[in-house]
């Protein structure tokens, strides 16, 4: 699960596992695997360093 701050404001956390694309036109977007999209404040930058974040402590979870 990722924290992002959606285009009102408000923050939400996302399962970054249903993340199929980011787009950046010229605001962020992700496209979830079930076609729903959530535009949000981060760049698609933020976005992808925030998802790689998530999965190390994922799979380097008791290491």
């Amino acid at each position: 699960m990722i924290r992002l701050t959606a285009f009102s404001g408000d923050a939400f956390v996302l399962n970054a596992d249903h993340i199929e694309k980011v787009e950046e036109v010229p605001e962020c977007i992700i496209t979830l695997v079930n076609g729903k999209k959530y535009m949000v404040r981060e760049t698609s930058e933020e976005v992808i360093d925030k998802v790689i974040e998530y999965k190390k402590k994922i799979f380097n979870f008791g290491l």
